[in-house]
């Protein structure tokens, strides 16, 4: 499945339906850059989890109203409600896991 790019505008619509794992990035963070080829991973092989990107530059007000602090921050939501929040770089392993747990 295609990695979705989140704006101020679209957020809401591409966050409401099913299992969305919403990944809070820049793109000076060396740790963002690291995670880019795991959600491509993820996103290839897990049809379930739509994978949706903020680049909290672009998308200030949406990072503000979740409180995001430092990147990358992933949140994932279910319905369009927010299940379960991590910060920092995770291997494939560990965010499969991750997203495993809080379905």
């Amino acid at each position: 499945m295609e990695i979705l790019h989140a704006t101020n505008d679209n957020f809401h619509e591409l966050t409401k339906e099913g299992y969305v794992l919403v990944d809070f990035f820049a793109t000076w963070c060396g740790p963002c850059k690291m995670l880019g080829p795991v959600l491509e991973e993820i996103a290839n092989t897990r049809s379930e989890v739509k994978i949706v990107k903020v680049d909290i530059d672009e998308a200030m007000d949406i990072a503000r109203s979740f409180g995001i602090m430092s990147v990358p921050t992933m949140i994932l939501f279910k319905d369009g409600k927010e299940v379960s929040k991590k910060t920092g770089y995770m291997p494939e392993p560990l965010l499969t896991k991750w997203i495993e747990e809080n379905k």
